[in-house]
């Protein structure tokens, strides 16, 4: 066995451990960085690169069969499942040397392609080497989680992990689950051709904006995805029949009753800390089933070691990761005692359109200030000439105020609202009023024009009161 001595261990590879192993090694650290799964983690090669991938793929089919109302007709437009699978991988493949073993090395990172434990406190070991480093960053993500539905171990199922994979279209895709992952993979496998339904055993989009949700999930309806909200799965069963119905499969039960048959699976219920293989307890570090204790710094109970990303149990989003990166290495580098500010966080599902949104919401601003002290503003796109020149008018922008003016949270459902998003998220991170983003001079005609719009409709009921109506005539004197 090999003996390293290092500054900076990192236990994982995916978007938050390269951003601080690349800004660490080229300030000067000793970094060594352990990965025995793919370089780049969730992200490059299960999450957010595939499935924006096949989402645009699945965005191209849509657009070339539903434009007629342009005058615009293609005749005999054809769908090719798996050249549109392999489109997928071709992304991957021209952004993975971005997260390469031979990038990171180049900037001075100690690769070991192995999975790590902790031996002690201070020690990461792998199968070949043994790592001593006066700090330690866990950085190992999450995996999909997979619930104790009777069956389901029976039966072939997908997660996100294998979905990108299988160049097989279904003849019926059942998803369980009605979050981002849920709703992002059932638009794109129906705008491809496949029969798909969301079994939700809440409500889908559960913890965005529901006025939105509706609307997006009204588009999804027209589109062909079958929702069924408030009646999750009690049991999966493996079809005996002989059927030749490929569709015909895979049986599964709901709880109100009904019975669907599928050609292939799902499950989108959610994500779990990958922590199993790390041997925290060796090193005394405290966890729970969210993942990593952290405090506000990043800091387990042991002070030399830290948790970034979806397995410090906050939340999961490739952003944060790499937001996490920048605290961490600002309390190791520059000993400075930085913080995670939760205030601003943007997250988007990138359906069509786009559900975007940051900031509190309206639950949590009414708890925090009180629902009087609130205002809630709207700009639906229908209003917006960018939009009703392109036929997209489903969606609007929403934002939520102190009665003050100052921007709490914002929601936005809309063709660009992952673009949108960015301007609220910079006037909440700086504390800034609704006359902030009035004043903004908005190239016309855009989708961000609407941002201007539902910051203007703040100041309506004053500009147009009775009061300024006497005062306006009184000036008119002069």
């Amino acid at each position: 066995m090999q003996t390293i001595n290092a500054d900076i261990v990192i236990i994982g590879a995916g978007s938050g451990g390269l951003s601080l192993a690349a800004g660490a090694a080229q300030m000067g650290a000793h970094v060594v960085m352990f990965e025995g799964g793919e370089m780049g983690g969730d992200c490059l090669n299960t999450g957010c690169v595939p499935s924006k991938a096949l989402l645009a793929a699945s965005k191209a089919a849509y657009n070339a069969r539903s434009k007629a109302n342009f005058g615009v007709r293609v005749a005999d437009t054809k769908i090719d499942f798996a050249t549109a699978k392999k489109y997928v991988d071709s992304v991957i493949a021209k952004i993975a040397p971005h997260d390469s073993v031979s990038r990171f090395t180049s900037l001075g990172v100690t690769v070991i392609s192995e999975y790590a434990r902790f031996k002690t406190a201070h020690i990461v070991v792998s199968d070949t080497y043994e790592v001593r480093a006066k700090y330690i960053v866990i950085a190992t993500g999450s995996t999909a989680l997979i619930p104790p539905i009777p069956g389901l171990d029976k039966v072939p199922y997908h997660t996100n992990e294998t979905i990108f994979t299988d160049y097989d279209k279904p003849d019926h895709l059942v998803i369980i689950g009605g979050g981002p992952i849920g709703v992002e993979m059932a638009q794109a496998h129906n705008r491809l051709g496949a029969k798909v339904t969301i079994v939700e055993a809440l409500a889908v989009m559960g913890r965005d904006d529901q006025e939105l949700v509706n609307i997006l999930k009204q588009q999804l309806m027209h589109e062909g995805v079958t929702i069924i909200e408030g009646a999750g799965v009690t049991k999966i069963d493996q079809n005996t029949d002989s059927s030749p119905q490929r569709d015909k499969k895979i049986i599964v039960r709901l709880a109100d009753g009904q019975v669907l048959h599928a050609s292939h699976l799902l499950v989108a219920i959610g994500r779990r800390p990958t922590i199993d293989r790390l041997d925290l307890d060796m090193a005394g570090i405290d966890h729970n089933t969210k993942g990593i204790i952290t405090n506000k710094r990043l800091r387990t109970n042991k002070k030399h070691i830290y948790a970034i990303g979806d397995v410090a149990g906050r939340q999961q989003f490739t952003h944060i990761a790499g937001y996490h990166a920048g605290i961490v290495i600002r309390n190791i580098l520059f000993k400075l005692p930085a913080k995670i500010d939760n205030s601003a966080v943007p997250w988007v599902t990138y359906c069509d359109p786009e559900l975007a949104h940051v900031g509190v919401t309206i639950t949590e601003a009414s708890a925090k200030y009180g629902a009087h002290n609130i205002s809630i503003f709207t700009s639906p796109l229908a209003d917006n000439d960018r939009a009703i020149a392109e036929s997209r008018t489903e969606g609007m922008v929403k934002v939520i105020t102190h009665k003050k003016g100052r921007i709490l949270g914002a929601s936005i459902l809309a063709p660009a609202a992952g673009e949108m998003i960015l301007a609220w998220a910079v006037a909440i991170t700086a504390g800034q009023k609704m006359s902030t983003m009035a004043s903004v001079i908005a190239p016309y005609p855009t989708y961000g024009d609407a941002s201007k719009r539902v910051a203007g409709s703040f100041y309506t009921e004053k500009l147009f009161s009775p009061r300024i109506k006497r005062l306006v005539q009184f000036l008119l004197k002069f």
